[in-house]
Parts: C-alpha cells; structure tokens; sequence
C-alpha cells in the first residue's frame, strides 16, 4: 500500500504525521506555500548582503562574537565554521527515527519562511529524509537554548558532507553516505548555517516521539487495570458514569469509560463469594484508576497542545520578516516552553507506572489477590512463580523517580554569559523517553501477571479483557512452573508498543 506522503508548510505538521515519516517513512514534500516564503525572505537576506548591512549570524560573529564583523568573502567560511565548530556532541547516538524526527522537524521550521535559507537547501534536507540518509547524532551535548545548536549541527556536517551518517543501516561518512545516496553536498551561504542549527528540533523530536508512545501507555494502563480488577474480584462501582460526571475531568471518564467497557459482561466483578465476602471496596490503585490515569491523559493533552505549537513555529534568530525589512534579533530559540512540559510529560507516564506496579504487587500477593497461591505459583516453595518479575517493577518504577527530576529547573549560563539562561530541555526530553520505556516494561508485567492470575479463574472475564488475554497468551504460554521471565516480560512488551491491544477499546 503507497503511503501518503506529508507535505511540509510550516503551519500544518501533526504529532501523528511526525511518526509518519520517523517510523513509517512516509515521503516529505514541501509546498508550494512554503516554497513562495522561502523565497522572499531569501532574497532579503541576498540583498542584505549586498548592501553590507550590520545582521548577526548573517555578516557577525555568533554568540559572544556577535559584535565582530565578517567580510563578504569569508561569509561561506562563517557558514562551514559555524556547522563544523558546533559538532561538540558526546555520548551514545540518537535513534534513527528520533534523527528523521528531527530533520522533519527542522524542515518544517525552515518552511515557514523566516530563516532566510535557500530553497534548494531544504529541499536537500527533505531527501536526506527521503533516501534515508541518517546523520550519526550524539545524544548529549544540548542546553536548550540557543535551540539544541550541538545535535542539529552533527545533522547540517552530513548536509554539508561531513560528519558521518548510516545509509542502508552502514555507517560511513556524511560524504560518502551522500554520495551513495545520489545527493550532493551543500555548499552553505549567508545565513544557512544558523539557519540549520538553531533550533528546539532535538528537544522536540524526542518530545514528540515520547509523547506518541504514551498515549498508547495511556490506554494500555486501562487495560491492564480492567484485567487486574477482574483478576482480583473487584467492584465496578467506582467507575460508574454517574460518578464521572460529578467530576467532570476529560481524561479522567475517558478512562472511566474504557475500563467499564472492558469488563462488560465480566463474570469475576461484583461477585460475592467466601473468598470476597466482606469486600466493601477495593483499594486505590483499582478504584482510583480513572482519576490516575486521567490525570496522566489530561497532562498529555496539554503537551500535545504545546509540542504541536512548537513543531509549527520559527524557532531561529534572527528571524528574516520581509514585510517589515527587518531581521528580528530576538529568543524563539530557547526551550523553555518544551522544557517545562516535557518534565511535566515525563511525571505524567511515570504515574501510570507508579500505580501499575502497585496493581502487580496485588496480584501476587495471596492478602489482596482473593484465593489466588502466592505469586501465582503452582507449587509454592518449590516454584517462586512471577514473583521476582514484581521486583523488576518495583525497580523501574523507583528508576523513574530519578529520571522525574525536573532538568528545566536547571541552568548554567553559556558563551561567556552571552548565553546566561538555558532551558535545559533536551535532557527533561530524553529523560522522559527513557521514562516511557521503562513504563512500558512496567505495564507488561502487570499484563502478564493478570493473564497468568485469569488462568486460576474459573469464571469468564469480559469479552474485550478475553480479547486482550488471548493476544497475551498467543505470544507467552501461561506459567506452568518456574522459567526463565525476561523474555515472556519483553515479548508482551512488544505487543504493548504495537499498539495491537488498543484495538480492544471502544
């Protein structure tokens, strides 16, 4: 099936289309829109040129050399300087999709048409995305502000042919992977330099990528909370509409909702029998689950709100306005307005695993799991059953109260106090992302205990929670002794990043 490709305007680009294009390769196109404002901003930079006038980063210095004046024959050297002086990053590389996220969202950004940057140049930029040349990106190096300058500049080396890059999953380097793309190497000129590299597109990338993946967290934590409530003989009470509406958070009966309709037609809810007889309520990790999970959702609301506004904006200085005949030396570059609620992002998903291992530890605990064995052992003693796989929860889950700390409450001043406040945004981005990961863990292991615990049931759980149970099971047997976890622990975790479990709800 062809894919639909996602035109790039400045105005229009999706969370959803990001993913696109970073993991599904959809092809990138500009529009005509955008090209028409490239081009007039292009040639005002052109004439500024021309008329020697004083613009910074387009005939000064950058940073603390702002007041230096360049000579117009030295403007391509400024340009190339400027791109190969900013490729200071460190530490492990970036992940191919975070690295096409990243030049899409650069793309995009240029495409508004107040960067001043030839249209040819951007067009190079969106085939490196097309004919998948992926710059080699180290992930550390960015203080938010001015944009993530280090990350973006290892993406503008390939661009200028240099660098390194992987191509056909090789790595070699930006010239050669260019070449053997059919692409040639830009020569930048006046204004492109800056124009690549200042910018929020590796903060935001990795923003949107996370944020994408949380949402499908959001609704797999229903899931596993409607599984485990049938698992334990739980009350369906607290998820009435009516009580929704009293309170009337979006996210908050969304979830409300979702987990009602999984149980539907549930045998194991509401029950009394000899071993829930007694049972007036359930405790908070079940019957508070809507308004935990919803918080979480709304929080995500909002950062799908924020990343869509910045993914859609000029982030670089200075920003060429044709119609004023001015370039506006001002701060869009700084993160500050991601920086915050990516941190915010990042609390919100570690909630979801905070109550999820809760949940787990229920599960495997004979006091609150209502006639299940222990750790949903067969043989008890002899078998130790899933119960080290809580421990890997409890792990995680502690994991992310470090990688919660707010990074943009951070600052330290940079280029000789030029720079003298930082956002520090692409480190609450990758924190977060890494937050999202172990949370997915986190949530495959209450999946796997809960369909392990309906296995010691006797009574049908609700059609969707089936449904839900037999993709479990159609990748991990149930436990009939002690074995080896990790790989049951990850194979439901690839189920939960397919996104195949979603399907169940309305």
């Amino acid at each position: 099936m062809k894919q639909r490709s996602v035109h790039l305007d400045g105005e229009t680009l999706t969370i959803e289309k990001v993913v696109a294009t970073a993991r599904g390769y959809a092809p990138v196109l500009l529009s005509p829109a955008a090209r028409k404002r490239m081009q007039r901003s292009r040639r005002w930079v052109e004439r500024a040129v021309k008329e020697r006038n004083v613009v910074y980063g387009v005939t000064t210095g950058f940073g603390w050399f702002q007041n230096i004046s360049i000579p117009p024959e030295k403007l391509r050297q400024l340009q190339r300087n400027l791109i190969l002086s900013h490729c200071a990053g460190v530490g492990e590389p970036l992940e191919e999709e975070v690295v096409r996220a990243m030049l899409i969202l650069r793309a995009n950004a240029l495409a508004k048409g107040f960067s001043g940057i030839r249209i040819s140049t951007v067009e190079s930029l969106v085939e490196m995305v097309n004919r998948r040349v992926h710059p080699v990106v180290p992930s550390q190096g960015s203080v938010g502000a001015s944009g993530d300058l280090a990350p973006l500049s290892h993406i503008a080396a390939v661009l200028i042919g240099e660098g390194e890059a992987l191509f056909q999953r090789r790595r070699m380097t930006g010239a050669r992977a260019m070449k053997a793309a059919g692409l040639k190497p830009v020569i930048l000129e006046a204004k492109e330099g800056l124009a690549l590299t200042n910018g929020t597109q590796a903060m935001a990338a990795l923003g949107v990528l996370a944020l994408f993946d949380a949402q499908v967290l959001a609704d797999t934590a229903d899931i596993a909370a409607a599984m485990t409530l049938e698992a334990v003989k739980g009350k369906t009470m607290p998820f009435a509409a009516r009580v929704h509406t009293l309170r009337p958070h979006a996210g908050q009966s969304l979830s409300a909702r979702n987990i009602r309709s999984l149980v539907k037609g549930s045998k194991l809810v509401d029950g009394v029998d000899d071993d829930t007889r007694g049972k007036v309520q359930d405790s908070y990790s079940l019957r508070c689950a809507p308004q935990v999970h919803g918080a979480s959702r709304d929080a995500f609301s909002f950062v799908r709100k924020t990343l869509e506004t910045e993914i859609n904006s000029a982030t670089d200085n200075p920003l060429i306005l044709p119609d004023d005949e001015t370039a506006y030396n001002a701060g869009n570059f700084h993160g500050q307005p991601i920086a915050l609620p990516l941190d915010f992002l990042g609390l919100a998903v570690a909630e979801l695993g905070s109550i999820s291992e809760r949940r787990t530890a229920k599960l495997l605990d004979r006091n609150h799991s209502y006639g299940l064995p222990p750790f949903l052992a067969a043989h008890g003693g002899l078998e130790s059953g899933l119960m080290i796989a809580q421990y890997t929860a409890a792990a995680l889950a502690s994991e992310n109260k470090v990688l919660m700390h707010p990074a943009s409450g951070d600052s330290i001043p940079t280029s000789a106090n030029q720079e003298d406040h930082v956002s520090m945004g692409a480190i609450a981005a990758r924190q977060t992302r890494e937050i999202v990961r172990n949370v997915r863990k986190i949530l495959a292991i209450e999946l796997l205990c809960a369909a392990q615990a309906l296995d010691g049931r006797k009574e049908h759980p609700g059609h969707r929670t089936r449904q839900v149970y037999e993709a479990i099971r159609a990748v991990v047997p149930g436990l009939k002794g002690d074995r080896f976890l990790s790989s049951d622990i990850a194979k439901v975790e690839s189920l939960v990043a397919s996104g195949l479990l979603q399907r169940v709800l309305p």
